[in-house]
C-alpha cells in the first residue's frame, strides 16, 4: 500500500510546514517491527482501514485525530452586530467552507442581498471555501492557496500595493468558536485592524479531551502524520486549528 507520509514540523504561526511528502510502500519494509518506536497519527476514518491495519502490523503506536462536527451558534448577537456593521470593513476574509455557508446563510437571513458584498474587497482561503464562494456568486479580490497567516497577508499586501497600504485597513474574518487564528498577529503587526467573528462551532464527537492531540504535537509525542488521500491533509489542518 502507498502512503503519504508528512513528518510532523510545526511551523512559528501554528500551522504544520509544508514539507516534501513521502511515498512509502509498507509492504517494501522488511522489519515487521520496524515502526515500533514511532507514533504516528492518522484520520479517524483510516484507523479500522488498511492504513491502520499495515501501521500497527509494523509496530507502530497509532492514534487518531479528533472527529469534529459543526453546528450553528447558540447566540448569533456577534456575528448580527459585525454583519449590521459590516460596511464598516474593508475586507472579508474566508478561510474554510463553514464560514463561507454559515455566514452568508446569517447575511440573508437578515436580509441582504449577496450582491452588497460587491461594496467590500473578499479573500479566500484553499480551494474548497473558493468554491463556495464562486457557487454563491460572491466575488474574489484574492485567492491565497495555503491556510497560512503569512501567505494571506502577502496575497493581499501584493493586491493593495505594499505592506504600509494595509495600515488603517479594517478586516472581519468569520472562524470557528473555538479556533485559533494567527491572521490577527499579522494584519496588527502591518498596522490593519481586524475582528474575528465566531460565525460556528465545533466540538469533537469522539475525544472529550481533544486538546490532547495538540499537547502530544507540541511535546513531541508525535513521530509523524500519514495521510492515505490528497483532501486529508486539509482535514487535519482544521481539525488542528479547531481545537488548539
Amino acid at each position: 500500500m502507498g502512503i503519504n507520509v508528512l513528518d510532523k514540523h510545526c511551523a512559528p504561526d501554528g500551522a504544520i510546514a509544508q514539507t516534501e511528502s513521502t511515498g512509502v510502500d509498507m509492504k517494501s519494509v522488511p522489519d515487521s517491527r520496524a515502526l515500533s518506536d514511532r507514533t504516528v497519527l492518522i484520520s479517524p476514518t483510516e484507523t479500522e482501514g488498511e492504513l491502520g491495519k499495515e501501521l500497527a502490523q509494523h509496530g507502530a503506536r497509532v492514534l487518531a485525530w479528533p472527529t469534529l462536527d459543526i453546528s450553528a451558534l447558540e447566540t448569533s448577537a456577534a456575528l448580527d452586530e459585525a454583519i449590521a456593521n459590516l460596511f464598516g470593513y474593508d475586507w472579508l476574509i474566508f478561510q474554510r467552507v463553514p464560514a463561507v455557508d454559515f455566514f452568508l446563510r446569517r447575511f440573508r437571513g437578515l436580509g441582504h442581498e449577496i450582491s452588497e458584498l460587491d461594496a467590500l474587497r473578499v479573500c479566500g482561503v484553499g480551494a474548497e471555501a473558493l468554491g463556495r464562494l464562486e457557487q454563491s456568486q460572491v466575488h474574489i479580490d484574492v485567492i491565497s492557496d495555503r491556510l497560512s497567516s503569512q501567505l494571506m497577508c502577502a496575497a493581499i499586501e501584493n493586491y493593495v500595493g505594499g505592506r504600509d497600504a494595509l495600515r488603517g485597513l479594517n478586516f472581519l474574518a468569520p472562524i470557528a468558536t473555538s479556533a485559533r487564528d494567527y491572521l490577527q498577529e499579522e494584519i496588527e503587526n502591518a498596522g490593519g485592524r481586524i475582528d474575528l467573528v465566531a460565525t460556528y462551532r465545533t466540538y469533537s464527537v469522539d475525544d472529550p479531551n481533544p486538546v490532547r492531540i495538540n499537547a502530544l504535537l507540541t511535546g513531541g509525542a508525535v513521530d509523524c502524520i500519514a495521510f492515505a488521500s490528497q483532501s486529508q491533509p486539509s482535514e487535519f489542518a482544521a481539525t488542528i486549528s479547531a481545537v488548539c
